[in-house]
């Protein structure tokens, strides 16, 4: 079953680089209490991925915190060393979270898997945007079929 708005988030643990090196953080750690803007992408380096999605919410970081926003978690179903070195790549140090779904658990909790075999790269995450209240998805945009519109930081902005 797909996650719907009104839903809690599932529980999960994601990994995330820090400056002691891999560490796993809780859906709970993550998401309690804050109003939080997820994205997630197919694949950390790949063209839109990196072209657009991840460079929107980056740049877009201010605006939404003046809407409420507290925290902008990117994941994808990257390892966390890869998840590390593309917030690194694309400046995203300090604005978006990156938070690695290594075995694609997450996506699967929220029955947003996509089979991306046919590319060489196995089950992945679909494209999405969410805004989650307290754990609570109040907003959630999945892409269809490869397109680029309602997961983008412009997108969310103007449902906040």
């Amino acid at each position: 079953m797909t996650i719907k708005t009104g839903d809690k988030l599932p529980e999960a643990t994601f990994m995330e680089m820090t400056a002691d090196g891999p560490a796993p953080v809780s859906t709970a750690d993550v998401f309690a209490g804050k109003t939080v803007a997820l994205f997630a992408v197919p694949g950390a380096y790949t063209p839109t991925c990196s072209a657009k999605h991840l460079p929107g919410f980056v740049e877009k970081q201010s605006d939404l915190a003046a809407k409420g926003v507290d925290e902008i978690v990117c994941t994808s179903v990257n390892d966390v060393f890869v998840m590390g070195a593309w917030g690194k790549d694309s400046s995203a140090d300090g604005k978006v979270r990156m938070l690695a779904d290594g075995n694609g658990a997450f996506a699967a909790a929220l029955g947003l898997e996509l089979d991306g075999s046919g590319f060489g790269m196995g089950t992945r995450s679909q494209r999405y945007s969410m805004l989650v209240k307290d754990g609570v998805v109040a907003e959630l945009n999945v892409e269809e079929g490869g397109g680029f519109e309602v997961s983008s930081a412009d997108y969310l902005l103007g449902q906040i």
